[in-house]
């Protein structure tokens, strides 16, 4: 399968990579634009999956092949079910900048759009309304550029180190809102990864590619049953 990368209109030859700490570090990914996904669907008669998020999404730090997005596209494939794989993650992006970029992301209609963003906003102490709002913003435009279009909300944790208040009410922000808004959620992206040195990258934030292949079963258990 090859995994379709998007690219910000400005800059169509901009490579997209994933979320990260308290320093901006981007990860290489395969670039693409956005008409080249459309034409590549339009082609395959394919439905259309897009992963917007972060490094997380793009797989910092891995080949664009090991990212978990591509690991999904893989098992699609081996399931053969009639999907394709988008990726459109960036680096250092916040819930903020997510809400910025993706009506340009839509300009094409999606079936199924995973949304994973927060970790960076939760990195950097940001307030958690902004959080919640933007990423109810996120979902709106989509609502309204992709009516049909299934979303699923991949959960967050935060570690205590910003306080237990502010770790406690970051998480209950996907679930929340993903009751709210009728969205499949994956309770936390990063089950059984987060905290695991050896399943981490040295800046104990990026997954390794064992890692990711964690994250793709966990994603892979949700998304299935959207598939079908």
């Amino acid at each position: 399968m090859k995994l379709q990368f998007l690219a910000p209109a400005a800059l169509l030859a901009l490579l997209l990579a994933g979320c990260n700490s308290k320093t901006e570090q981007q990860s290489s990914a395969a670039p693409a634009t956005e008409t080249a996904a459309a034409g590549a669907s339009a082609a395959t008669g394919k439905k259309r999956i897009l992963f917007f998020g972060n490094s997380l999404t793009a797989g910092m730090g891995l080949d664009p092949e090991e990212a978990f997005p591509a690991l999904i596209g893989q098992k699609i494939d081996s399931a053969g079910l009639g999907y394709e794989v988008m990726n459109a993650g960036l680096s250092g992006e916040t819930t903020a900048g997510g809400r910025s970029r993706v009506g340009w992301v839509l300009r094409q209609p999606v079936d199924i759009f995973v949304l994973e963003l927060g970790a960076n906003d939760g990195l950097r102490g940001l307030p958690l309304a902004d959080t919640r709002r933007n990423l109810q913003a996120i979902i709106d435009t989509v609502r309204k550029k992709s009516p049909d279009a299934k979303i699923v909300l991949a959960g967050m944790q935060m570690p205590p180190n910003l306080g237990a208040s502010y770790a406690a009410d970051f998480s209950k922000i996907y679930p929340e809102l993903a009751q709210k808004n009728n969205a499949t959620l994956i309770p936390f992206l990063l089950e059984g990864v987060a905290g695991h040195v050896e399943l981490n990258q040295r800046d104990g934030i990026h997954p390794t590619a064992e890692g990711d292949r964690i994250i793709a079963r966990t994603v892979w258990k949700v998304l299935l049953p959207l598939l079908q």
